[in-house]
């Protein structure tokens, strides 16, 4: 007789979780809450979808768990394998977009990954069962029973959780699953918004809406830090962009624990650093200095942002390199190289990319993804203690762990 498999959430880690079951011969049944499902697979990448990073770091993503566990469970299905997966099952050519280091599906569609995806689902067998909200799941008798809002319990011999954290809820993000698995007797490490865009009160960089450029950012306060380089964009609210994503995480924790003092983020504006703009700020050998100071910075940087980081440095635009004292070099050094950056909140998950948080991976098996307070029960995706930067690094942890989830699920026995 067929083991049975529910799997419950129709996301990236759902979906490939049901793949992998269907595939193992399990009676798979895909439970989602909303009509379609893959709503934040939709809406990423700008609708394009990245689905992969070109090439792995495992060390950029973050954990209160073990880095170790968190790395053994990522190199169980190698980058490259996962590309072969999407271009030779669910059919999906992928391209690289070399500036970026990003894997895009070659249509640039992200609507032909998240219905190539159910698709397969379908093919290899797995029931879709839409606009199902589960509202508990109880272990009876060695198997499980998923109750819904619509139909009579589905009884199960393995159930995998794949609702996702609370990130972007209009998606159908709203914390169902991490309710379930607490109810459970799974703890749970502090959740919070992640990648997410930086709120700022100040009236003068507010002005500068709409610039945008690469920088360096680097946060840190409460023993914590995140450096990140990339796109930066002035918003009328603060800042966003890769960079600013990237870093957030540390001042949102920051502010939710109320620390004091609170975390610092700086900036350093362009690729120079503090030797090289010395050398900027310098008269040229042989010659008698009479370049402007301004002219100088807006060589490298935006006029606007220009004229802005020169009245912080306090330093007078119309000065020539000759007439600039040390002193004046040295203040508008700093704000180039590692300018402090104002920030009062954050826009929190309703903005989110992603949840940080959630369940510790020393509660899962991390060859299996099944939990260690119960057998028979699976997590994957975001529910789980990890998230990484932008760039295809939560999809890639949505279907390893997806994968993994769905694969032992089918094989699981009492």
């Amino acid at each position: 007789m067929k083991r049975r498999v529910v799997v419950i959430g129709a996301g990236a880690a759902g979906t490939m979780a049901a793949i992998f079951a269907a595939t193992g011969g399990a009676d798979t049944v895909l439970i989602e809450r909303t009509r379609d499902g893959g709503r934040k697979i939709l809406i990423s990448g700008g609708g394009r979808c990245n689905v992969l990073p070109a090439r792995l770091d495992e060390s950029r993503f973050v954990t209160d768990s073990s880095p170790n566990t968190l790395r053994k469970i990522v190199r169980a299905w190698p980058l490259a394998e996962q590309k072969l997966f999407f271009e030779n099952e669910v059919g999906i050519s992928l391209e690289e977009e070399v500036e970026s280091a990003k894997m895009f599906p070659s249509s640039h569609k992200a609507r032909d990954v998240r219905d190539g995806l159910l698709a397969l689902a379908t093919r290899r067998g797995v029931e879709l069962r839409m606009e199902t909200l589960v509202t508990g799941i109880v272990r009876e008798d060695n198997r499980w029973a998923v109750h819904t809002t619509t139909d009579a319990p589905i009884i199960a011999d393995a159930v995998i959780v794949a609702t996702g954290g609370l990130s972007v809820p209009n998606t159908g993000s709203d914390g169902t699953g991490l309710r379930i698995l607490e109810r459970l007797g799974h703890t749970l490490h502090p959740t919070y918004a992640a990648l997410t865009p930086i709120t700022s009160n100040d009236p003068v960089f507010a002005e500068l809406s709409g610039i945008s450029f690469s920088v360096t950012l680097d946060a840190r306060g409460a023993g914590r830090d995140a450096k990140a380089s990339g796109g930066f964009l002035f918003t009328h609210r603060g800042y966003s962009g890769p960079s600013a994503l990237n870093v957030s995480h540390v001042l949102v924790r920051s502010r939710l624990e109320n620390a004091n003092p609170p975390a610092v983020l700086r900036v350093q504006w362009t690729d120079l650093d503090e030797a090289a703009w010395d050398t900027r700020l310098r008269p040229e050998k042989g010659g008698h200095g009479t370049r402007q100071v301004s002219t100088v910075v807006r060589n490298e940087l935006p006029d606007r942002l220009s004229a802005v980081l020169l009245a912080q440095a306090q330093v007078d635009p119309t000065r020539t390199l000759a007439e600039l004292t040390r002193e004046e070099r040295r203040r508008l050094i700093d704000t180039l190289v590692r300018g402090v950056l104002p920030w009062n909140g954050d826009e929190g998950y309703k903005k989110a990319e992603v949840m940080g948080g959630g369940v510790p991976l020393a509660e899962i098996d991390p060859r299996t993804m099944q939990s260690k307070r119960h057998a028979g029960l699976f997590l994957c995706g975001e529910v789980l203690d990890a998230f990484g930067p932008i760039g295809g690094y939560n999809f890639l942890w949505a279907w390893v762990t997806g994968r993994a989830a769905g694969t032992s699920a089918a094989s699981f026995s009492t």
